[in-house]
């Protein structure tokens, strides 16, 4: 297991404080805000600790309302909203300095059979064929922002292999879609709980971005603020993301300072295990918010 594995298992095993109530931490990373999909796996983690183990996530959505202060400990307040004969319904609230910074709901299953099908994966690049952070910093990484370098090269929990370069090369504008092969670097527990916040945790990732492609512009942008608004997935099948997994992503809008994003996420062998919708923040620091603006 990576060291960057290692960490992110510790900053999932929240703390129990009392019933109902936990305390997650955030890793140094030098980031000045907690990374989202960090927040949603810890929340989700603290939901699934006050549900059966016989029940797995199937979806959750979740609200981000201020950055979270990666120097201070997040409590996660869980709501037992229900406990029914094949669902349960949970609510987390994440509060750092007194103040609600996040909120998730979320729905567990019982296993059922029933009726299954889904959308083709298509052809795609495999990973192997790909360049790796070390071969992209050795190829690239004198035609690339010096922050986007700073990002290949930082020890991560989940590797990325971007099908296409062009957007990270380029401010070329491009067709708001992308493919990404992403698996955590190192081995994972076989349990479904863990598994689906390490998945949540990495749909949080190059998402956003989506909806900068179509106007050449990239989250790394000094120009733009970017930063998740809402955030949800629905959890088809089991996944083990020390596997690649494959990440469609499209965005098929962006209007007043916001991108919509969705993705859809697919075993090595073509198997739907995912979906994902989130819409963004992606304001022009040049234009002034409008009058009474609080954001």
């Amino acid at each position: 297991m990576s060291r960057a594995v290692e960490t992110l298992m510790e900053i999932l095993d929240l703390e129990t404080l009392e019933r109902n109530l936990f305390r997650g931490t955030s890793p140094k990373s030098g980031w000045q805000r907690v990374f989202g999909g960090q927040v949603i796996g810890q929340a989700l983690i603290a939901a699934q600790r006050t549900v059966q183990a016989d029940r797995n996530v199937h979806s959750l959505h979740c609200y981000f309302m201020r950055p979270g202060d990666p120097e201070t400990p997040i409590i996660y307040e869980v709501d037992r909203i229900r406990d029914g004969g094949s669902f349960t319904t949970r609510r987390v609230v994440a509060i750092q300095h007194g103040q609600a910074i996040f909120s998730l709901s979320c729905s567990f299953q019982i296993r059922e059979a029933g009726l299954e099908h889904f959308m083709e994966m298509g052809q795609v690049t495999p990973p192997e064929d790909l360049p790796g952070t070390a071969e992209l910093v050795e190829k690239f990484g004198e035609q690339v922002p010096e922050n986007i370098r700073n990002y290949w090269k930082r020890d991560r929990p989940v590797e990325l292999r971007p099908v296409d370069l062009t957007h990270y090369v380029s401010n070329r504008k491009l067709d708001p879609r992308q493919q990404v092969w992403f698996r955590a670097t190192g081995e994972l527990p076989d349990n479904d709980a863990i598994q689906a916040a390490i998945l949540a945790y990495a749909s949080d990732m190059t998402l956003l971005d989506t909806s900068l492609f179509a106007h050449g512009r990239a989250v790394f942008d000094p120009a733009i603020q970017v930063a998740s608004l809402d955030h949800a997935i629905w959890f088809h099948r089991s996944a083990r993301m020390q596997d690649w997994h494959l990440y469609l992503q499209d965005s098929p809008n962006s209007s007043g300072a916001r991108g919509f994003n969705r993705g859809s996420i697919y075993t090595r062998d073509g198997v739907l295990v995912a979906s994902v919708a989130q819409e963004g923040l992606i304001r022009l620091r040049s234009e002034d918010p409008p009058a009474g603006h609080k954001g």
